[in-house]
């Protein structure tokens, strides 16, 4: 790609992350708990798309409660330096919140990868 990053305000942005969350059927959207999907530039260490920070939902017990949400973080920086074009852009981050909302749901890399949301 040459080095340039795909430009787009953080509102645009945003705006996809929306509409990748609009996708997700309302039963999974209704069974999601205690998680906020936040977007960020960038990871402070590493260059991800996106990361799931909590405790999915399989693993929570009766002793699940009174923690801060979970949090789903789409960062916009490196999703802009990887796509080619607008369309390119929303593709991954359509695949990038479907793969963080799947590890809220409990579902681990290897079964992301088989389902082809990697």
């Amino acid at each position: 790609m040459g080095g340039m990053a795909l430009e787009m305000s953080r509102r645009e942005f945003e705006d996809l992350v929306g509409e990748a969350l609009d996708m997700i059927p309302t039963e999974f959207t209704k069974a999601m708990d205690n998680v906020v999907v936040l977007v960020e530039d960038h990871h402070p260490t590493r260059s991800l798309f996106g990361l799931y920070h909590g405790v999915a939902l399989t693993r929570r017990t009766s002793h699940y409660s009174g923690v801060v949400p979970d949090t789903i973080t789409i960062y916009r920086d490196p999703i802009l330096a990887r796509a080619r074009d607008y369309e390119a852009a929303r593709e991954q981050v359509i695949t990038t919140v479907i793969h963080e909302v799947a590890h809220h749901f409990g579902i681990d890399d290897d079964r992301l990868d088989e389902l082809g949301w990697a």
